[in-house]
């Protein structure tokens, strides 16, 4: 008898694994996009889902059987966005004179390529995603956070209010002000694209 308990307790813990890992298969693209929305880069994206993952393994006992996996770990991704960023906040910046600056180095996203779009309108499509990143990055937190949850991930405003905690009216407030700051950082390029074409 006391043979079988520790065996049950393992196979219970492997399911478990099983399960979160089949979610994490399935939401894995789509929380990795959230991330690097809010980071910018690839390495820091990385870096939050892999801690924001951690976080919802290890509180994963407490995840409800028929609630949104993906909801719920967009939560914690998000929480744990806001953690790093205040704690930059308090730390000030420390260079090594070991390291290359980073002015000098030219991140780029990776790359999937896409042999169905001509070069130039490859190019365009680049140049373009990277201006709508970089005024993402312009915008609030908490703006970037709604705008990106609302426009690029498809929730619901429902959904977006369980995800930051917040209420609705805050959740419709926060969308309609990250637009319009978006609209006002985009709007040169608006501009000289319809004064060009």
């Amino acid at each position: 008898m006391e043979q079988t308990q520790p065996l049950t307790l393992t196979q219970s813990a492997s399911s478990r694994w099983e399960e979160f890992e089949k979610e994490v298969a399935d939401h894995e693209k789509a929380l990795y996009h959230f991330a690097y929305r809010l980071c910018g880069n690839p390495e820091d994206a990385q870096d939050l889902l892999q801690e924001g993952l951690l976080k919802a393994y290890r509180s994963y006992n407490r995840f409800k059987k028929g609630t949104s996996f993906d909801r719920w770990v967009f939560q914690i991704i998000y929480r744990s966005f806001v953690d790093l960023y205040r704690k930059k906040k308090r730390r000030p910046f420390v260079s090594s004179l070991n390291e290359t600056s980073p002015h000098f180095e030219q991140e780029k996203p990776p790359e999937v390529p896409d042999y169905s779009a001509l070069p130039e309108e490859m190019a365009l499509k680049q140049e373009l995603g990277a201006i709508i990143q970089k005024s993402l990055l312009k915008l609030p937190n908490e703006f970037r956070a709604a705008v990106i949850l609302c426009d690029v991930q498809g929730f619901s405003y429902e959904e977006i209010s369980q995800i930051l905690q917040c209420s609705l009216g805050t959740v419709r407030s926060r969308i309609h002000r990250g637009r319009r700051l978006l609209r006002e950082l985009l709007r040169p390029y608006l501009i000289g694209e319809r004064r060009g074409g």
